[in-house]
């Protein structure tokens, strides 16, 4: 979802990390679900990329309904490797 809105807004992830003033690694491991968002580093993430948080936090809940087949959604586990 924030690769997704990086892009919308033609962001690289360089660009974002440096508007948060974190490593650009920092950023990759919050799209690929490897490092998790707190509340705070949402609403900068947000702020950095000129995002209504309220309408990025109601999408959000959109990917944790649970999806057909009976399971939750996710975010960001759909790239990690099954063992």
């Amino acid at each position: 979802m924030l690769r997704q809105l990086r892009r919308e807004k033609s962001f690289t992830q360089e660009v974002l990390a440096d508007r948060l003033g974190v490593p650009q690694s920092y950023v990759s491991k919050y799209e690929l679900g490897e490092r998790r968002i707190d509340l705070v580093e949402a609403l900068e993430i947000c702020r950095a990329l000129d995002t209504d948080f309220i309408a990025f936090a109601r999408k959000f809940i959109g990917y944790l309904e649970p999806k057909p087949g009976g399971s939750i959604a996710s975010p960001g586990n759909s790239r990690r490797r099954r063992r």
